[in-house]
């Protein structure tokens, strides 16, 4: 049962944005388990489940793992300098980049695994994401234009 669960909780945190300890609880119980507030931070601290920031300020729980990690500094980078521009569809992002720069920013991209996104398909400029959710989409985009917005500073 310990095992479902705690599988269930990295599942829970990678689909949703996932701020408190209450919010893990009502989510586990919704999905039919019956867990108190003690095991649900038990399972916490035995995770070393972490918070870190969202693409809009709030923080949420992640599994502190390397794929939950910051992305490399030359992912920034190429982020910043390579990505023309960005827009959404509800579980589709497009991304269009410099020519040729499509299959380095999608590997980059790829590289992170990033919470929500189902996969990727690059062009030669043009990148394709599919997300899980419309939220998904939507952090990724605002992510990626203030990556942008930073290169012109």
């Amino acid at each position: 049962m310990k095992i479902r669960r705690q599988t269930k909780i990295l599942e829970l945190i990678k689909e949703h944005p996932i701020e408190t300890q209450s919010e893990l609880l009502e989510r586990l119980k919704q999905e039919g388990f019956r867990v108190t507030q003690a095991t649900v931070s038990r399972d916490i601290k035995e995770m070393r489940l972490i918070k870190v920031p969202d693409s809009h300020g709030a923080y949420r729980y992640a599994a502190d793992t390397p794929e939950e990690q910051e992305e490399e500094p030359s992912h920034s980078y190429l982020f910043a300098t390579a990505v023309t521009g960005v827009d959404y569809a509800h579980t589709l992002v497009v991304i269009k980049t410099k020519v040729g720069m499509a299959q380095a920013v999608c590997a980059a991209l790829d590289s992170t695994n990033r919470a929500g996104v189902l996969g990727t398909l690059a062009g030669d400029d043009t990148i394709f994401v599919a997300t899980r959710t419309d939220a998904a989409s939507a952090g990724l985009v605002s992510d990626l234009k203030k990556r942008m917005s930073e290169k012109r500073l």
